[in-house]
Formats: structure tokens, sequence, C-alpha cells
């Protein structure tokens, strides 16, 4: 379904609902309007009203569009069944083509349970009323990943002023590590975006990453568990490229549930996420994370808000509206 599709009948679904939400919300923060933060902990609580949870017999559960998502049907599906098994629910993985697509499937209640980049997942958390639980990790601590600014290694490029005047790939306009970092960042370091290099947005991490590689951009900057991944799969090779800068450490991919689940279903499932235990395929494509680490949205993504707020980027209604029109755009051209 076109991400156009998905956003028309997302409002059809909840238009209805507006104006009650409306009446009986006094904070809701940078939330959508279906939803309220009376505790204000960035994220949407869960209905009061029992008739107002989710209390599905088949759990849906996506992964992060950032890579092709038919890599991790067949990885998680001894997580799948675990779940299944835990929960005593069905369990079925949606393989979402874009982080749109899958903030609306969770938004019009057809996606339960998801992962979502670092950056999508404040659209998630506003404009789908997700609440981040877990990340993957250790029993010493959450993973995270730090920013790339990545050229090829026969390039001229050898410090980062050399790019001014380059076509330099970012992801998308919401996505931390691929376009708010280095809006954020990368100025201190005598680069601006927009200003010293055009800003081309190539859709994916791994994209941009082999976007570099075929000479396409002349650098670009990821996500560098992204680029490791590749690294492991043999999909490119590190020492044929250089990296000019490495930023802070973030948290990586969060995984979410939708706020509306029924409370009893909720606490089950998260018991369940965090009692799994990674098999040794997993561990290796998630560079060595065994577990799923509990976090919170106001905790683990403080320094995600001082980037977005510091690239002067917003995630409200206004602004994932443009998210969906950048996508469609990006989407028509590839026809």
């Amino acid at each position: 379904m076109q991400v156009s599709k998905l956003v028309v009948f997302g409002l059809m679904l909840i238009a209805p609902l507006l104006g009650h939400a409306e009446e009986r919300c006094r904070y809701r923060g940078d939330l959508d309007k279906p939803y309220c933060d009376k505790d204000r902990d960035y994220v949407a609580d869960t209905p009061t009203e029992p008739t107002k949870h989710q209390n599905p017999n088949t759990l849906a559960f996506s992964w992060t569009p950032v890579e092709n998502p038919a890599i991790y049907r067949e990885l998680l599906t001894p997580f799948t069944e675990h779940l299944a098994n835990c929960t005593g629910r069905n369990v079925v993985f949606v393989p979402a083509q874009s982080n749109t697509e899958e903030i609306e499937l969770m938004r019009t209640g057809r996606l339960h349970i998801g992962s979502f980049s670092t950056g999508p997942t404040w659209f998630a958390v506003n404009i789908a009323g997700a609440v981040p639980f877990a990340v993957k990790g250790t029993a010493e601590k959450f993973q995270g990943y730090s920013m790339l600014l990545i050229v090829r290694k026969d390039s001229r490029f050898q410090k980062i002023t050399d790019l001014k005047g380059s076509r330099i790939a970012h992801t998308s306009p919401s996505s931390n590590s691929g376009n708010l970092t280095p809006r954020a960042l990368l100025p201190k370091q005598g680069l601006t975006p927009d200003k010293d290099y055009t800003v081309i947005f190539s859709g994916r991490h791994d994209s941009s990453v082999l976007g570099v590689q075929s000479g396409e951009y002349d650098a670009a900057a990821v996500a560098s568990d992204v680029f490791h991944r590749m690294v492991a799969r043999g999909q490119i090779k590190e020492d044929e490229f250089r990296t000019l800068y490495t930023s802070p450490w973030f948290p990586t991919e969060s995984l979410v549930y939708a706020h509306d689940l029924s409370p009893t279903l909720r606490d089950r499932m998260l018991k369940c996420f965090y009692d799994y235990r990674f098999t040794p395929e997993m561990q290796k494509q998630f560079d060595g994370a065994d577990r799923f680490v509990p976090v919170t949205f106001k905790k683990e993504w403080e320094i995600i808000r001082f980037v977005a707020i510091s690239a002067g980027e917003s995630f409200d209604r206004t602004a994932y509206e443009k998210e969906i029109k950048r996508e469609q755009e990006a989407h028509d051209k590839s026809k």
C-alpha cells in the first residue's frame, strides 16, 4: 500500500476521536491529538477506559526498515516463535518498507510491536502513540552507535573541510545519524549541510554506503552499526572506505509497543522480551548483543532530543507530513 493511501485511511479512522481527545486531555506536549501525556514522560498514556484497550489474538511485529526487511524475517523467526509461545498469541512479522509506512501501521492499530531506528522513534512516539521499552544490548549496557562520515578510501578527501562543494548522502529528514547529527555537529567541524555541500537523501543507510562505494555520492553520513553489519555480511569491504568523522554514542533502534495495548497483555509481552536470550545467529547479526535491555524514551532519548533541537528539527504533525511527501516523491521517482 502506498504511503499516501495509508495516511488517508489513518485519518479516516481517527477523525471521530479527535474532539473527545481534545476535551479530556489537559496536557499532551508534542504528542498528536489522539494522545495524552499526563505524567509528562514524553510518551502517550495508556487509555484509562478498558474498552479502548487493544487485546488482539494476533500480535503484529515489525523491524526497522533501514535495511532489507527480508533479512530480519528469517533471522527473528526463533524470537517470534518464543513471543508467540510466551504470550499465548499468534505473532506475524510485518515487513514495512519505510519509516512512515511502519508508523501508519501502528497509528491505525495494525501494528502492535515494532522496531524503529533512532530518529524515526520520535515520530513513532508523537504520531503513532508508540512507547519505547527496549534496545538491544548485553547485561553490562545497551547497544549504541555513532554517526560515521565516510568517503571512498581512494578519494581525494582527507579531512572534513575537503568535502566543501561535494555531494553528500543523508538518509531521510527524520534520521538521527543520517540527517540530524550531521546538521547539528558538522558545522562545528567546518562543514555546514546545504551551505558547504549538497544534501541528497538516499532513503536508507545501506543505500548511502553503496552510493559512496559506486561513486554516486562523494560521502555519506551513516549509522556505524549498519555500516559494520554490511561489512560482516560481506556486502562491502571496510578497507575500501575512510572515516572522516565519528560522532558521540547514541542508543540504537528502539523496540516500541502501541500505547493502547491491554496492560495485562503488555506486561506479559514485556517480560517475554526481557527474558529472551538471542540465538548465536542474532548475536552475530547484532554485533554481540544478546538480549533486549529496558529503556525509557524520557531518559535514553534525551541526547537524541538535544541533537534534534540543535539541528532545528521538530517531530510534530507538520514535520511528519513533509516526511510523508518526501517518501512519496522518492517512491514515484523509483517507478
